[in-house]
């Protein structure tokens, strides 16, 4: 590793040994960064060197920022972070506000005065926000005045946690020290190009939180790869998005791709599929980020909103189905870019440009990257196989100070918790994560694959499926299922949904229980929990089995 920038040691001596490492790969001219990189200067301050300040950069309904304001706005929370409350390269600041422009700025004034960004999705409350204060020993919060009261009850739970300045109530404390004279410039901190810049908290659905720690150069890496070769934008385009800024899909897809080739973004803090075809019109939106559900929320709603300006769409977070990309390709022409990614990769490591795009997979290893399929002795699969996914590339896996990084990388291979099948072409077919594979009498059934299944019915809005016990097959198929208006959640539409499938699929992964529900429980960022479907399932079994 190069020598440190930072002062404060603790995020280099919280990496996971090196012999844990999954292996990097650099193998493209344009992922070759210098030893000394702070990548805040290629997002803001090189368009201004290049006397382009001028350009439109961050829009939000209260503010528009050009790419110059954006750059004083930086340097004065730099200011304020080194100057009033001592921070020191290295030092970790907590983040916490929805997505606008400050955000933004806070965002980047911590990486370029050489600090490590945790940043927390804004719903959270104080005992999910006292987690990544003490597992990174946290000493600096900026935070939306909005949020002031979970982040004070946290502040209580965290002896760590000694400096908390808010902004946006009007007379913020940030925006008065910012206004500071001498405070608009700022050089930005001499770091090492594998100085840890952002420590990513998975959401914690399979256990604790874990810290994902990456470089100045992971945060390139993803836009001179993925956006680069797969996206394929273009500085006239203009992104927007419903994935909060603290999620790594949406750091990248709202704020560093669009940034990297001097582009425009427009940040919405509610981003519903509502509000999103309202930006799209108000706006001329040309790339939206979203979830699946998005997609298809918003597709009987297209007809009253002025789309035109759409160039390309990017799905993630969950799987695409085949039924929503083919809905959406013929309502609007467009081929949504499917992807899948990780926190742990920081972003999108499979997926196709568009002309490459196969309705149903996620595609192929986005350049830069390589990808495989594992059998259960970690040995590579063959074709056609379904097993785990495992892949490497310039980004991968660094757990703060976690043991699970064992489970992770496996022989130098970053392994998902996704099932995959590779076909003969080399794309990639997603089939379930690792632990919602349903076995149902000894089939091996994949919940994804019968939801898309359910989606292709003209009555089913959403649904989700998941495997549920039973005594004489060991688990049974079972959907949960959100009716669209006018449906009857009665016997013969569940008789009609179970024939649907069947005629769809392979007969023997039918649903043989339905369950109606107004909605799907899902996590902040649109996916849905699963793992609280198998809850309810199971205490639907306690019930049966106590009456």
């Amino acid at each position: 590793m190069a020598k440190s920038g930072h002062v404060d040691t603790f995020a280099r001596d919280n990496l996971p040994p090196r012999a844990l490492w999954p292996d990097f790969k650099f193998t493209l001219p344009e992922l070759q960064y210098p030893e000394r990189l702070n990548c805040v200067t290629e997002w803001v301050d090189r368009w201004v060197a290049a006397g382009e300040g001028g350009r439109t950069c961050l829009i939000s309904p209260a503010e528009t920022l050009t790419y110059a304001q954006l750059n004083e706005r930086v340097n004065r929370i730099a200011n304020v972070l080194t100057r009033d409350l001592g921070l020191v390269a290295g030092n970790r600041v907590l983040l916490r506000g929805p997505n606008n422009p400050m955000m933004v700025a806070a965002y980047f004034a911590v990486i370029k005065a050489g600090g490590v960004v945790v940043a927390t999705m804004p719903l959270l409350r104080a005992k999910e926000l006292s987690y990544p204060l003490a597992k990174a020993k946290i000493a600096f919060a900026l935070c939306d005045a909005r949020l002031s009261d979970e982040m004070e009850k946290a502040k209580a739970q965290s002896p760590e946690l000694e400096h908390i300045v808010y902004w946006g109530d009007g007379a913020g404390a940030l925006e008065t020290l910012m206004r500071k004279p001498g405070y608009e410039t700022f050089a930005a901190c001499d770091t090492a190009s594998d100085d840890v810049c952002l420590i990513a908290f998975t959401s914690g659905t399979t256990g604790e939180p874990k810290g994902t720690m990456h470089f100045h150069r992971d945060m390139l890496a993803i836009c001179d790869s993925y956006a680069r070769h797969v996206l394929r934008a273009e500085p006239t385009d203009r992104f927007t998005g419903s994935p909060p800024i603290a999620f790594t899909f949406g750091l990248g897809g709202l704020v560093l791709f669009p940034l990297r080739i001097g582009a425009s973004t427009v940040l919405l803090e509610q981003a519903g599929p509502d509000q999103l075809l309202e930006a799209i019109a108000k706006y001329k939106i040309t790339i939206p980020f979203t979830a699946p559900t998005a997609y298809r929320a918003m597709l009987p709603k297209l007809a009253a909103h002025d789309i035109s300006s759409l160039r390309k769409c990017v799905s993630a977070g969950e799987s695409l189905p085949k039924a929503t990309f083919e809905a959406w390709h013929k309502a609007t022409g467009i081929r949504i870019l499917d992807g899948i990614g990780a926190t742990e990769m920081l972003h999108i490591f499979i997926g196709s440009p568009e002309p490459e795009v196969r309705a149903g997979s996620t595609g192929k290893p986005v350049s830069g990257y390589e990808a495989c399929i594992l059998d259960a002795d970690g040995n590579v699969a063959p074709l056609g196989a379904i097993g785990r996914l495992a892949v490497r590339g310039p980004t991968g896996c660094r757990y703060l100070a976690d043991e699970r990084q064992r489970t992770y990388v496996q022989n130098g291979w970053n392994v998902t918790g996704d099932t995959y099948l590779m076909d003969a072409d080399g794309y990639f077919w997603y089939q379930a994560r690792f632990d919602d594979m349903i076995i149902s009498a000894g089939y091996n059934i994949a919940g994804p694959e019968v939801e898309a299944a359910l989606l292709m019915h003209a009555a089913v809005a959403e649904c989700g499926v998941v495997g549920a016990a039973d005594e004489d097959r060991g688990q049974i198929v079972k959907a949960y299922v959100v009716l669209r208006a006018g449906h009857a959640a009665d016997a013969a539409m569940t008789k009609l949904l179970q024939d649907h499938v069947k005629a769809a699929i392979a007969p023997y992964k039918y649903p043989r229980a339905i369950e109606y529900i107004a909605e799907l429980p899902k996590t902040q960022t649109g996916k849905l929990q699963r793992f609280e479907l198998r809850r309810r399932a199971a205490e639907s079994l306690s019930r049966k089995l106590a009456s």
